[in-house]
């Protein structure tokens, strides 16, 4: 900052002009006023940022909702054609496209179920949280990969990260068993071999529903009961008490700390149970889950108490995973 101080001969002295005459470097409207009052008037926020956020983050999840919407109506219009392949049946594409809402419709009320427990509890214990992204693969057998929300699980207690984890599963898994029962109900038995690797709690429902399989034949299944089979696959892959997954949470919200050894156990377990058996179509989801990583952050309060009805609870949702998960969900025909 430059000073200014003038020299000796000036006219003007330091304090100022002389008494009695005016300043004329004096503003006009403080002529009559020993201090300068400044107004200063603040820039107007710059909320077109703000606003663009706010916008993507709404428009985002919407887009890839309805996106999901569609690739999960191709997907199962494709269903009709890939149960018939072992029968050398053809399918009219028209009624295929028909079958594919009986796919896609039961689908996406799992998964929104789904992730709307998660979120709903979110906001009941103020954790910040996104709206759900829906993931959609606009290719076979699925349709769509899922669907994840972003929180930051640091910002509740051991109770509310019990609670938001459980709640997506335990909500999703409601409409799933109602489409398991009545897609099966909706199935039957033909002569072929079967294509997909069918969950125990799958077989249980369809032994009952349907009677026992004869020899040599196999269950064609309705575009329902694929949707409510998926619903399976999908919770029980989220209940795997591995990292940052549904199962993690539970998982930690059980043990807290002493959660570490038992996620990197099973997760190295589950590596070495891929490579020696040859179950390679699990590999990206295990490749992501190293790069996630198997330790889970710490709560705000870790201290907090579970209960006994939530410590039952927790250990009811990680048995689902042996009678809801199969190691080999496809079995291409040779």
């Amino acid at each position: 900052m430059d000073s200014y101080s003038p020299d000796d001969n000036s006219e003007t002295p330091r304090g100022g002009p002389p008494a009695g005459e005016p300043n004329p470097y004096a503003s006009p409207q403080s002529a009559d006023s020993e201090f300068v009052a400044v107004d200063v008037v603040a820039e107007p926020p710059h909320t077109a940022p703000a606003r663009r956020t706010s916008r993507l983050r709404i428009w985002l999840p919407v887009a890839l909702f309805v996106a999901t919407c569609l690739s999960t109506w191709f997907v199962g219009s494709l269903l009709p054609v890939a149960s018939n392949l072992n029968r050398g049946i053809a399918y009219p594409i028209l009624l295929g496209v028909l079958e594919g809402l009986k796919y896609a419709v039961p689908l996406m009320t799992i998964l929104i179920c789904h992730e709307m427990g998660h979120f709903l509890q979110a906001r009941r214990y103020r954790v910040p949280a996104t709206l759900p992204f829906f993931i959609p693969m606009p290719i076979p057998p699925l349709g769509t990969m899922g669907a994840v929300i972003a929180m930051d699980a640091r910002m509740g207690d051991r109770r509310a990260l019990f609670d938001i984890g459980i709640s997506g599963p335990l909500a999703g898994l409601v409409p799933t068993m109602i489409f398991c029962t009545v897609g099966i109900y909706l199935s039957g038995y033909v002569p072929g071999r079967d294509i997909y690797g069918y969950p125990l709690l799958f077989q249980w429902l369809a032994d009952g529903i349907l009677g026992p399989k004869p020899p040599g034949q196999c269950i064609h299944p309705h575009p329902m009961a694929f949707a409510g089979w998926v619903g399976l696959l999908l919770t029980a892959l989220n209940l795997m008490p591995i990292g940052q997954l549904d199962g993690g949470h539970i998982l930690y919200g059980l043990l807290r700390k002493k959660a570490f050894p038992v996620a990197v156990t099973l997760l190295y377990g589950a590596v070495a149970v891929v490579i020696f058996m040859g179950l390679m179509q699990w590999s990206l989801m295990l490749i992501l889950l190293m790069l996630i990583g198997a330790r889970h952050p710490p709560t705000a309060d870790d201290d907090v108490p579970l209960g006994f009805g939530r410590t039952v609870l927790g250990c009811l949702a990680l048995a689902f995973i042996p009678i809801g998960f199969t190691p080999t969900p496809f079995v291409f025909p040779q």
